[in-house]
C-alpha cells in the first residue's frame, strides 16, 4: 500500500506522475506524501509563481496525492 504523488498541468488538462529527484515514484505512508506534495507545492509557487500564473486558481499546476485506494486528493496549501 504505497501513495504516489501526480500534477496536473492547467494549461492542458493532463495529468503526469511527479517521481523525479527529489521527490520518489512512491511514499510508504501517507504522512510521508502529504509533505512532499507540500514541498513539490512550494517548487511549483517558485516556478510558477502566483503573481504571474494566477496560482492555484489560474495555469499552475494542481498536486495530488494518489491513494492506494486509486483515488486523488488535491493537495491545496503549503
Amino acid at each position: 500500500m504505497e501513495y504516489r504523488l501526480m500534477g496536473m498541468d492547467r494549461f492542458d488538462g493532463e495529468f503526469y506522475y511527479i517521481s523525479t529527484r527529489p521527490y520518489k515514484a512512491s511514499y510508504p505512508t501517507y504522512a510521508e506524501a502529504k509533505a512532499a506534495a507540500s514541498a513539490r507545492l512550494n517548487e511549483l509557487e517558485e516556478y510558477q509563481p502566483s503573481r504571474s500564473s494566477g496560482g492555484q486558481g489560474g495555469i499552475q499546476d494542481w498536486v495530488y496525492i494518489l491513494h492506494p485506494d486509486g483515488h486523488r486528493e488535491r493537495r491545496l496549501s503549503l
